[in-house]
């Protein structure tokens, strides 16, 4: 058994809009295993995001625990929180969110500009993200002169370029055609295989689903089922 990367502990998440209460989560538990990729299924308005916001940590619960590594991070800061989030997660959304001025390897770079690093060593840790990604011959070539495949390759350079241990996944093929969406589903599932990334990913497309190794279903707020993906 691998050891449990992430415990989400009676997590309540809640709103307030103009007068009225908007309960998402209501004492919402779950456990993630280090390695783990899991797909989160469900209907618009049952919690995705907001669940991977709070496994990001740019989103607080309203009550419960969330910890990470055996070490909470509900109750950190902002200062705190960006700081943990710089080094142990990579972020993946349906709309590459890539810099138009910036060529790939510049975009890939952004994350680390939040580090110690030295210059050498980023170029170094770019170099290597966006060789995993078979990109290494676009490293030059800014957003518009690349295909919307391999713009999301390049977010995904971008996501791994700090080696984090988790990796959350917003609708990641959402904007792609199936060939597409497949191949880069397929890097998905080689990272979490080959480099051990823990992955989350949100997706309302049960072909994408079939790439985890377990599926579970948000409905209002709580997981209805769960199942191994096929």
């Amino acid at each position: 058994m691998s050891a449990e990367l992430i415990r989400i502990e009676n997590v309540s998440k809640s709103y307030v809009r103009g007068k009225e209460k908007i309960s998402i989560f209501d004492r919402l538990s779950m456990s993630i295993s280090e390695g783990d990729f899991i797909a989160i299924m469900g209907p618009s308005g049952s919690g995705k995001t907001t669940l991977l916001n709070l496994l990001g940590g740019t989103d607080q619960p309203s009550s419960g625990e969330i910890s990470f590594g055996g070490k909470r991070i509900d109750g950190l800061n902002e200062g705190q929180l960006a700081a943990w989030r710089a080094s142990n997660v990579g972020f993946i959304f349906q709309f590459y969110n890539l810099m138009p001025v910036l060529n790939a390897a510049q975009n890939v770079e952004l994350p680390l500009l939040l580090t110690k690093l030295s210059g050498a060593k980023r170029k170094d840790n770019v170099a290597t993200a966006l060789k995993i990604v078979g990109l290494s011959d676009r490293a030059r070539h800014k957003p518009k002169e690349l295909s919307g495949g391999q713009q999301q390759r390049v977010a995904i350079a971008r996501a791994i370029v700090s080696d984090p241990r988790l990796l959350l996944c917003d609708e990641p093929t959402g904007d792609l055609d199936r060939n597409t969406a497949t191949e880069i589903l397929g890097m998905l599932q080689t990272l979490n295989q080959e480099l051990g990334k823990t992955i989350v990913m949100v997706t309302h497309d049960p072909e994408a689903a079939k790439f985890a190794k377990r599926v579970l279903h948000l409905d209002k707020g709580v997981f209805v089922e769960s199942g191994m993906a096929a």
